[in-house]
């Protein structure tokens, strides 16, 4: 993402000029449009005109256009983004108030307005221009006859492609059509590599599968880029590592992303160290759950306390159509980085964002125990429930003057 200008008052709102470089600044952009975001980029509107004789005609044309944001809608694997809304400024082919959709292009500047620019937006503009902070990974996970081969930015994770080919069965006595299978297979893998693996940005290629799937593809790519004298395989097969997945399937990259061997070679990533923080939240909720809480009530009291070592939230969270459920997710990273606490915003489009979407999309392991939190929370959610029931929940303080009184007048 290119950052062409930014305009900010003290009051936060304000104006940002980008130019989307590649398709995970398109993800970026998603992440920054919301409903009532004023959008201004060059699009493609068709008009029909109508000549002296009466007689019709339909051209297109490529104008500026202004609208209020109303509907985004993100295409993942063709990384398209669509933007729907109604034109906000005069425009000779537009009428103002009538409705346009805007598909945003590569390699075209847009202007973002915002009445308020908050801070998990404004960090999300510098992460997408940093260059030095892009580190992609790319995996095969598979087992036999089925893979998927991803790649994995700091922000998504896309199938490039999905393979299933049926391996005829291994029969006593000759093997001759289970390895033609096996070698119909490896090849389509390995086309796929070619195909989708740029060796120039990925730092590591991953071969993940059960069992010993993983060790022939190897063996086969190898054979294939002495064959073909294919420099690019040979001069990049140290970025090739091994590693023992349950399955071929998408859901298996969070345990192969585990694993020592992959942190060691990703451990200066931004989603190297979501996975570590996860799993640390994970063993720590087994083995000292006073200290690991998730779900809005209870993070926001540990916060309250500044208690927060780490913080975990998903980037939906901050999408919400809802205004008032958004900004009380902003408020509560403000204040907990305000402590000097970490807050790690998840993708959730990688598997470790979908792991704590799961966990209501925000959790956080503390600094030290808090034994009597869940039960704080638990009083405090069921005195609303009360409350929304039109029952007032009975305050400790008057049951002991109650008790009191009783007393007395017993006397």
């Amino acid at each position: 993402m290119k950052l062409v200008s930014k305009h900010i008052e003290k009051d936060r709102s304000g104006s940002v000029t980008l130019v989307p470089e590649e398709g995970e600044d398109m993800w970026h952009t998603y992440n920054l449009l919301c409903a009532g975001d004023g959008l201004k980029a060059s699009t493609v509107r068709r008009i029909v005109s109508e000549s002296a004789t009466g007689s019709t005609d339909k051209s297109s044309v490529r104008i500026n256009l202004t609208v209020t944001v109303e509907d985004v809608d993100f295409d993942t694997q063709a990384a398209v983004l669509r933007v729907n809304g109604r034109n906000s400024v005069e425009n000779k082919f537009v009428k103002l108030g009538a409705y346009h959709t805007i598909d945003l292009e590569l390699n075209r500047p847009f202007t973002l307005y915002k009445t308020e620019w908050d801070v998990i937006s404004l960090d999300r503009i510098t992460d997408a221009c940093d260059v030095a902070k892009r580190a992609d990974i790319a995996a095969v996970v598979m087992e036999e006859g089925f893979a998927n081969v991803c790649l994995v930015t700091e922000n998504m994770t896309i199938v490039r492609q999905r393979i299933e080919t049926n391996i005829p069965r291994k029969r006593r006595g000759t093997t001759t059509d289970h390895d033609k299978g096996l070698d119909r297979f490896y090849d389509q893998i390995l086309q796929a590599i070619v195909r989708h693996v740029d060796f120039q940005v990925v730092k590591v290629l991953i071969l993940a599968s059960p069992g010993f799937v993983k060790d022939n593809l190897y063996k086969f790519i190898m054979e294939h880029a002495v064959k073909t004298d294919n420099k690019v395989l040979m001069e990049n097969k140290q970025k090739m590592v091994l590693v023992h997945c349950s399955s071929g399937h998408k859901h298996a990259l969070a345990e192969v992303l585990q694993e020592p061997a992959i942190q060691a070679r990703l451990s200066d990533t931004k989603y190297a160290r979501e996975v570590r923080t996860l799993e640390g939240f994970y063993k720590t909720l087994a083995n000292e759950p006073a200290k690991a809480f998730y779900g809005f009530r209870h993070v926001s009291k540990a916060a309250e306390r500044s208690a927060i070592a780490v913080m975990m939230v998903t980037d939906s969270l901050f999408r919400s159509s809802n205004v008032a459920e958004r900004r009380k997710y902003l408020q509560l990273v403000e204040s907990v980085r305000a402590t000097g606490s970490t807050v790690l915003v998840f993708s959730s489009l990688h598997t470790s964002g979908e792991q704590l979407a799961q966990l209501t999309g925000i959790a956080a392991i503390l600094h030290f125990p808090l034994p009597d939190l869940e039960e704080e929370a638990e009083a405090e959610e069921e005195q609303e429930r009360l409350a929304a029931q039109g029952v007032l929940a009975p305050r400790p303080e008057d049951h002991d003057v109650e008790e009191d009184r009783t007393i007395t007048l017993g006397h």
